[in-house]
């Protein structure tokens, strides 16, 4: 099946063409400065023009049997990837406050395509849906039962359809079955969550009710004491004023002034303070989660780093790894050190445990998805 994959935000458009019988791209690209004027698409509609101009070209030129959308927030309604539809897109807007950075940009997605091509079938695949195996006590928060009822406040979790792909592809690396696994998984981007694993499903993780919550991200603050946000209430700031101090103005940026990590290891190499600090507050925030997780899963049979850092960033690897002495955890450094699309173990011959680098593939695994649930409705 020919699958359009998208991965919409708010002013940016990331696309894939996949072919999933014979799991081949065909056709990729990346709009930039959507609505931002001076020589960007006008707004998503516009965006997808530009899409399918794109893929006029052979053999990207061959209909399209169907669109993947990368979700970020179902809720608690959506627990598997879903055919949409007009009531779909509208339930899926609803959850818009509980991920403001992300949902809105998706459904701007949903309903560009459904304007360029009404006809074509859709699919939401979401990041939430692979934590939905967590247990009351990991998803639960100790505030009145009346917040959750009424509001659904409780732990969601993000980068599910990561945190799934490579599960599963590190459990084929290890030769484990799926269903006896247990491991720690940190994804890190300018996004960064862990998960525990055990018998191949989440059973915590540390985004919570929206992406804001667990480690240090880009430009996310990641956990704080929630009275500092009733503190900054009470000196003046409102509600946008503190939502956008903590997404966009914090994390890796508020540190070391800047969001990149080549950058940040570079900085510190060169004795930048700052940078110096950036880093060592983001590697021992992760290392206590991966401390908790190890615990947490009855004992890891692995530790796995995954996206953007997690996969090219050897030192900020090695800077996590050397908090684990406590576990027996070690690397070794020219593995470490090399560089590979492949999936690769780079702990040392006597770790207690194996550390790996799995690539992710996000967008292969929403077009599989979204190939089984057309093929299961069309047959």
């Amino acid at each position: 099946m020919r699958v359009l994959v998208i991965n919409s935000g708010s002013s940016s458009l990331k696309y894939q063409v996949r072919e999933t019988g014979t799991n081949t791209i065909e056709a990729h690209g990346l709009i930039e400065r959507i609505g931002e004027g001076a020589g960007g698409s006008a707004d998503h509609g516009a965006a997808m023009d530009q899409v399918a101009a794109e893929l006029e070209g052979a053999p990207a030129g061959k209909p399209l049997d169907a669109v993947g959308h990368r979700v970020v927030h179902g809720g608690e309604r959506f627990g598997e990837p879903v055919l949409i539809n007009n009531e779909i897109t509208r339930a899926i807007e609803r959850l818009n406050p509980l991920a403001p950075l992300h949902n809105p940009a998706n459904v701007l997605g949903i309903r560009a395509i459904t304007a360029k091509w009404p006809h074509l079938p859709q699919v939401a695949v979401f990041d939430t849906a692979f934590h939905r195996t967590l247990p009351e006590h990991a998803w639960r928060y100790a505030v009145p039962d009346s917040l959750y009822r009424r509001y659904g406040i409780r732990r969601y979790g993000f980068h599910g359809t990561s945190h799934e792909f490579v599960t599963t592809r590190a459990a084929e690396l290890l030769g484990v079955p799926l269903e006896r696994f247990n491991a720690v998984v940190a994804h890190l981007g300018n996004g960064v969550s862990l998960t525990a694993i055990h018998g191949g499903a989440s059973v915590d993780t540390s985004m919570g009710f929206t992406p804001l919550e667990g480690l240090v991200m880009g430009t996310r603050s990641g956990d704080l004491d929630p009275s500092i946000l009733i503190y900054l209430q009470r000196t003046g700031l409102d509600a946008d004023e503190i939502d956008t101090l903590l997404n966009r103005e914090s994390g890796l940026k508020a540190l070391a002034g800047i969001n990149d990590m080549r950058a940040i290891v570079d900085a510190a190499d060169a004795g930048d303070q700052r940078a110096q600090m950036a880093l060592a507050v983001a590697s021992y925030r992760l290392a206590k989660y991966i401390g908790g997780y190890h615990v947490a899963v009855g004992g890891a049979q692995a530790l796995v780093f995954t996206a953007g850092i997690g996969e090219n960033s050897a030192a900020f690897r090695a800077l996590v790894v050397s908090r684990l002495g406590a576990l027996g955890v070690t690397l070794d450094a020219g593995a470490n050190r090399g560089r590979s699309g492949s999936a690769r173990v780079i702990s040392a011959a006597g770790s207690a445990i194996p550390v790996l680098v799995v690539p992710t593939d996000e967008e292969r695994a929403i077009a599989e998805a979204t190939a089984a649930v057309v093929s299961s409705i069309h047959g």
